[in-house]
């Protein structure tokens, strides 16, 4: 997609102050694009957008408070998107959290789960109706090589029969492909002309990288960065490309062409066998129907 072909179109990123957002929403201001950063953080926001408009002082970009640990934020934020916007482009569901000590979003799902999942499960069900209007719409979800290491214990989404912070970020993240795969069939069985893409940035050098509530000691953070991660610029390009390739017909799931899939430019890649498994799709999108009480209604 030009920069001709994107301007004026609008885009939500959430978590988009910081990490793969703030790098994907400068590339997309630098397109045209009306940028909304849908944030917990008002103030962390502003430097974010300060940032994004030092580059491209003519963007458009906007700050929304968004919780999507957080039903009732996520309802009175798309309820002001539905009435402030008659059209919405590009939806990209990026925030999230990793492996924080166990602990409850406001509604009592485990942090991760409800974070990375069901806050977006919700939010692009929310969303759906004027993404569906718009012509040439897509959804991005951001997932993660950790999908593969994932599976989804039914019997104990909220952690209650025992929790590993890694282990439930695995389980987060494969939520995010099955969520973003079974989507995509589900609009083209309706007949939608809006697409789902997921796409996963690698391993990259973002304020993600932490132990525990910290941040890594500086000597790691080095070395990782040197050997291991990519910086946040590239490791943002899967999610622009996602975002924006007009080759993409919905489904596909991008990633870096590099060693072990952690560095690189993008390129169309295979999920894991267990991103695949429509069964357990479906039995997802159920549960996270009712642990939400939002459902999807296509082709409105």
């Amino acid at each position: 997609m030009n920069q001709q072909a994107s301007a004026g179109k609008s885009v939500i990123i959430t978590g988009g102050n910081s990490g793969i957002g703030l790098e994907a929403a400068k590339v997309l201001a630098g397109k045209g694009m009306r940028i909304l950063l849908a944030v917990r953080n008002e103030v962390k926001c502003a430097a974010a957008r300060k940032e994004i408009l030092s580059l491209h002082p003519q963007a458009i970009v906007e700050i929304r408070m968004l919780d999507v640990a957080d039903l009732a934020s996520v309802q009175t934020f798309a309820d002001g998107i539905l009435r402030d916007f008659d059209s919405l482009h590009l939806l990209i569901n990026n925030a999230g959290v990793l492996m924080p000590p166990y602990s409850k979003t406001k509604d009592g799902f485990e942090m991760q789960f409800g974070s990375n999942h069901l806050g977006h499960f919700a939010l692009t069900a929310l969303l759906l109706p004027l993404l569906e209007k718009t012509p040439g719409s897509r959804i991005v979800t951001i997932g993660s090589l950790a999908h593969s290491r994932g599976a989804i214990d039914f019997d104990n989404l909220d952690g209650s029969k025992g929790y590993k912070a890694k282990s439930f970020y695995n389980q987060s993240k494969l939520a995010n492909m099955l969520f973003a795969l079974e989507l995509d069939r589900r609009l083209k069985k309706y007949g939608s002309q809006t697409i789902s893409v997921v796409c996963h940035p690698g391993v990259s050098g973002t304020n993600i990288f932490k132990l525990g509530n910290r941040d890594a000691p500086l000597f790691l953070r080095n070395l990782a960065n040197k050997y291991y991660l990519q910086p946040p610029a590239i490791g943002a390009l899967a999610t622009v490309y996602a975002a924006t390739e007009p080759g993409l017909k919905g489904g596909e799931y991008v990633g870096p062409d590099g060693a072990g899939r952690r560095k690189g430019y993008p390129i169309l890649e295979t999920p894991h066998a267990s991103a695949l498994d429509q069964e357990v799709a479906e039995r997802l999108w159920k549960v996270s129907e009712e642990l939400t009480g939002v459902k999807f209604e296509f082709g409105g």
